[in-house]
Order: C-alpha cells, then structure tokens, then sequence
C-alpha cells in the first residue's frame, strides 16, 4: 500500500539542493542520498493541504525503536516548514528510508516525550539546537509510527 495511487504524479521540493538531493535518492533507490553531510536522511511524501497534491522532500531523521523522528525546524525560520503544515493537515504520510518504502501516520510530539525526544534529534544534527534559540517558536518534534499491514 501507499499513500497515494501509483499513477499520481509526486511534486519534489522546488528548492534547488533538496529537488537534486531527492533526484539522487530516487533514482538510486535510496544507494545515494540516504545520507546528507553524514547524517540520515529519508523522503517524506505529505499530501498538500491546499492543493491536495502530493509533495516528496528530503528530511535529516532518527530513530525512537521502530518509530522515525523529523524535527520541522526550517532552519530556525519563524514560520514552520510547509511538509510540516501539509502533516499536520493529513497525518498519513509516505518516508523511503534507503529502498524502503513506509506508509506511516505522523503526530507531533509533546510534553514529556518530546522533551525526551529533542535530545536525541540534536545529538543526530548538532545545529537543531542553535536553530531553536533563533526562533521564538518551539520546533515540532514529529514522530512517524509506521501503518499496520494488513495481511
């Protein structure tokens, strides 16, 4: 299963780096791209909360057991990113992580687990930690719990 029907058609990220960085993953199959800078890195495909599109960017993550962790730091902009309003709108999303395909439901983080979970993300990009003490606003935490299967 996917999110989305096999002949709808994927809008990659329009800036620039991250449109080339996911063009390496695809047609790599997650051979090259699955890291950036040394760090992890997956697709998330959210659905477009005003257009209903479909919107694929390249996302920095870590792991909570089975669970993927994003932060929605938008390099410490004011504003959140738009992956993140698009999850937030419809929390079923689709992340490749290497060749793997995962359809999952995303949820922010709060209170105690994301106090428990923020550390884990800065030990994974330092520069989370910087980013949030340029921003008043408090960067999500999102968890992706992966979708059950049904055989």
């Amino acid at each position: 299963m996917t999110t989305h029907e096999q002949n709808e058609t994927v809008e990659d990220s329009p800036v620039g780096w991250v449109a080339s960085h996911i063009r390496r993953y695809v047609r790599s199959d997650g051979a090259d791209g699955g890291t950036f800078h040394g760090v992890p890195s997956l697709l998330l495909t959210t659905r477009g909360r005003r257009s209903g599109k479909l919107r694929r960017t390249a996302l920095m993550y870590g792991r909570d057991g089975d669970n993927h962790l994003l932060v929605a730091s938008n390099g410490g902009a004011v504003t959140h990113p738009a992956w993140y309003l698009n999850l937030t709108a419809d929390p079923t999303v689709e992340i490749q992580v290497g060749a793997e395909r995962i359809v999952g439901r995303a949820r922010t983080a709060t209170g105690e687990e994301r106090v428990r979970l923020w550390p884990v993300m800065t030990k994974v990009f330092p520069t989370y930690a910087r980013y949030a003490k340029e921003t008043d606003r408090e960067i999500p935490v999102v968890v992706i719990e992966r979708e059950p299967t049904i055989d």
